[in-house]
């Protein structure tokens, strides 16, 4: 007979998967979407975007003349690269961050997601170092883990990255005989830190990048999203052919189709291409041409304009209600897109504070999901692009109640006293809001 020793009696493949996947683990955002999503809870921690004001007639149109006139063509296989005309609308919306690249070297992916993944797959060998800022973007953090790629932190600041120590962390990871393969960074409206990279550090970091021939991977979802102003010129700009630029039309017209694009050197993207067809075949036709029209046929930029205005308005509601309810608090003031960074007073931990805020109707998410490391558990983001003015106040104020309970708490017992009643948030399905 034979013996059904492998495994465990939980999972009895568990001694079949790769290396990899023994390192995946469930994002921390993905674990608190379940009880996040709950009407009766205040949500500051998804990064949906309002779509309120989206003209949703127009795109109902849109879709039924595209089915009518070009349906057989929108529901069928496409090119791996996307659609030229696609790729010529993306090189127009790149121009807003002075990116002026042929529509040759730009490659349509299922998200901008898709597109950290194709750049990670063909860059990382395990134990390949990549530099990501602290914090850093949740998303970026899970795929890099997922090619078992080293991730080092580097600091940041109000101004942004911090070149001074990014030249440090190059030199020190070169000297111990590591391989760095990319910078990873958000430089406009920095998720989760709020924070935008300044003009005169944009050009010192690709320098540095230059000199020590690091990629540069630049993602700027949130790029267009600034309350007053055009973006300040991309890295790319600067430097095209040491800069893999990432962009999104989740953040600026809707998440639902998942069209994003990497902007790449040219034998970059030759590499980019082969690696999605192998993934995906070829992103979705009926979403580029979607988006194609939308472009052609509407104000787009008129949109993003009220986007801003509604953004600036949720932003304000959040830092009026920071400095109402939690003065004890700091946090990052965004002039752009849709996070702040707040740093929690000493002695408290975002993350075993977390289920009694939950219970108290509001979420938020901890610091620690934004770190490789385990940083971050004196700091939480909070997202003011969903709700309403109104429920950022209320979710604020139940926050603060929160923070003022754990504030008692540890000036009487000391900061390593928790109720033993506390749990994490299960591991429940769903989708990341990140």
């Amino acid at each position: 007979m034979t013996s059904h020793s492998h495994g465990t009696r939980l999972d009895p493949w568990f001694d079949t998967y790769a290396e990899r996947a023994h390192g995946m683990r469930s994002s921390e955002i993905r674990a608190l979407f379940a009880v996040a999503s709950r009407p009766e809870v205040v949500s500051l921690a998804g990064g949906m975007p309002n779509l309120s004001s989206l003209p949703m007639d127009h795109i109902a149109d849109i879709s039924a003349r595209l089915l009518r006139e070009r349906g057989t063509r929108a529901l069928q296989y496409g090119s791996g690269q996307g659609e030229v005309e696609m790729r010529e609308a993306i090189c127009e919306v790149m121009r807003y961050d002075s990116i002026h690249v042929h529509p040759d070297d730009v490659v349509v992916t299922t998200g901008s997601q898709q597109a950290l993944d194709l750049v990670t797959e063909i860059f990382i060998d395990p134990g390949d170092v990549v530099v990501a800022e602290a914090p850093s973007y949740v998303g970026a953090l899970g795929v890099f883990r997922a090619y078992q790629a080293d991730i080092v932190h580097t600091p940041m600041d109000d101004d942004g990255l911090v070149p001074d120590a990014l030249e440090e962390t190059l030199t020190r990871l070169e000297s111990a005989g590591k391989r760095v393969k990319l910078l990873y960074t958000v430089p406009n409206y920095h998720n989760p830190g709020g924070v935008t990279l300044s003009l005169e550090r944009r050009e010192q970091i690709v320098d540095i990048c230059r000199r020590h021939h690091v990629l540069i991977l630049e993602d700027n979802p949130y790029g267009l999203l600034g309350f007053d102003n055009d973006p300040l010129p991309a890295l790319k700009s600067f430097n095209p052919d040491g800069v893999i630029y990432l962009g999104s039309f989740s953040k600026m017209f809707g998440p639902g189709y998942r069209i994003g694009w990497a902007a790449a050197p040219h034998a970059v993207r030759e590499k980019l291409v082969l690696a999605s067809e192998s993934a995906i075949l070829c992103p979705s036709q009926l979403g580029q041409l979607s988006i194609t029209e939308y472009l052609h046929t509407w104000d787009w930029y008129g949109q993003v304009k009220q986007y801003r205005g509604e953004y600036r308005t949720r932003c304000q509601a959040m830092m009026g209600a920071l400095q109402e309810f939690l003065p004890e608090c700091q946090w990052t003031r965004p002039s752009g897109g849709f996070y702040t960074w707040v740093t929690l007073p000493e002695g408290l931990d975002a993350k075993a504070m977390l289920p009694r805020a939950v219970t108290n109707l509001v979420a938020y998410v901890s610091g620690t999901a934004f770190y490789a490391d385990g940083q971050g558990g004196d700091h939480m983001r909070l997202s003011f692009c969903y709700p309403t003015p109104e429920a950022i106040r209320e979710g604020v104020k139940r926050l603060a109640q929160v923070v003022h309970a754990e504030l008692d708490m540890v000036q009487l017992f000391g900061p390593d006293v928790r109720p033993s009643s506390r749990k994490n948030i299960v591991d429940a399905p769903g989708p990341d809001q990140i």
